[in-house]
């Protein structure tokens, strides 16, 4: 296995695991519980964040920019079903 498919897979697994304390933080019923899954919640952003700015660096990770248009047209589609 190369370096670049073992840094997507731990990707993906750090993805999931953001999206299994997002959810314990929000659904947490004590202050204690929510504050444990917010901090995990937290350094495991900052372990997903530098594991994309690392793939980015080495051009394994590339995003392409939305057209100015598609951005016009989504923002105008929302404001307009604003209360």
């Amino acid at each position: 296995m190369e370096d670049r498919d073992l840094m997507e897979n731990e990707l993906l697994v750090i993805k999931g695991v953001c999206d299994l304390y997002m959810h314990g933080t929000l659904e947490s019923t004590t202050a204690e519980v929510h504050s444990a899954f917010k901090d995990a919640l937290n350094v495991s952003l900052d372990i997903q964040n530098k594991l994309y700015n690392l793939m980015s660096e080495k051009g394994w990770y590339k995003t392409c920019p939305a057209e100015q248009t598609k951005l016009d047209e989504t923002k105008q589609k929302y404001s307009n079903t604003c209360c």
